[in-house]
């Protein structure tokens, strides 16, 4: 069913942006609007998962440098039957995670600091398990599209005044052109976030069965949710600077890591913490859960921090 809806989401997503084009310069405008986008999907096929862990300053750890947190991922890849990951580690204080890349074989893992520190191994590894998730459902390169088609629709919009300036028939309604530019990128966030929303729920659940644990999954989530939104000074959370830097990959992170996500469900990147804990304990409670592997460290154990 979410798999099916996300197709459904993407194929309004590109239908509003040929609309976007065609309202504001006819058959010639919806074709360069196709152009652009084409064009702008294989430039984020290619180079999507290196912008974003630049972006957050991510730097790349092996077996040498984090001997714990490498062998946990490479168990969890064992389980869910995928390659091995790039392994990236963040220096943020702010608990979270994220995917990327443009299929398995070429995908990454990304940790931050504050999430090595302050959660126990097995909730680490749910995390893990659920962004392996989203890699081997390919999620990944599913909201790289998106995302580039929504930026697309934005950009686009900007120029609707420009289109009104011209002369003939083909030239927009300047009340068009207006109504274009406001709502156009509007509606492309909806279904940008409807999509992510979709993606998420799905990835813990395939997440918890790599972990075969969901319920340490639904630990994690509740934990990063209180330290990362009200567990910092004042109550305010513990910011993340670079996501603040750059919200546009807000929705790539198990959980949204931006300070002012206290908004409407229309708007939410991610689905109600409250509601994915319910699941995955729903989860759990089916069978009894099983560990990550044999030797996989357990309990309040935490991975140690890697050094610069």
């Amino acid at each position: 069913m979410n798999t099916m809806r996300t197709g459904i989401l993407l194929a309004a997503m590109t239908a509003l942006f040929l609309a976007v084009g065609f309202a504001l310069a006819g058959e010639g405008g919806m074709l360069i609007a196709l152009l652009l986008a084409g064009g702008m999907n294989i430039f984020a096929w290619w180079n999507s998962d290196k912008m974003v862990l630049r972006m957050h300053d991510a730097r790349p750890v092996g077996r040498r440098e984090a001997p714990e947190l490498y062998g946990m991922i490479e168990r969890l890849a064992r389980n869910a039957d995928m390659p091995m990951p790039k392994v990236f580690v963040i220096d943020q204080a702010q608990p979270n995670a994220f995917a990327t890349g443009r299929n398995p074989e070429n995908a990454a893992v990304a940790i931050t600091r504050g999430l090595m520190e302050n959660a126990p191994a097995d909730e680490i590894a749910g995390v893990m398990a659920h962004e392996l998730a989203h890699i081997k459902n390919r999620d990944t390169l599913t909201m790289t599209v998106t995302a580039t088609l929504a930026g697309a629709i934005g950009f686009l919009s900007q120029f609707a005044l420009f289109f009104t300036a011209g002369r003939g028939e083909d030239r927009p309604n300047p009340l068009v052109a207006i109504a274009v530019m406001i709502l156009a990128p509007l509606a492309a966030a909806i279904v940008q976030m409807a999509i992510s929303r979709a993606r998420e729920y799905e990835a813990d659940r395939v997440g918890g069965e790599i972990a075969r644990d969901p319920a340490s999954l639904a630990n994690a989530l509740k934990r990063i949710e209180a330290i990362a939104h009200t567990g910092g000074r004042h109550g305010r959370g513990v910011e993340m600077k670079r996501a603040e830097d750059n919200p546009a990959t807000a929705h790539m992170f198990i959980i949204n890591p931006l300070a002012g996500v206290r908004a409407d469900n229309l708007f939410r990147t991610h689905p109600p913490t409250a509601e994915r804990v319910r699941r995955l304990m729903e989860m759990a409670q089916q069978g009894p859960a099983r560990p990550v592997a044999s030797d996989a460290p357990r309990g309040r154990s935490r991975i140690p921090t890697t050094g610069g």
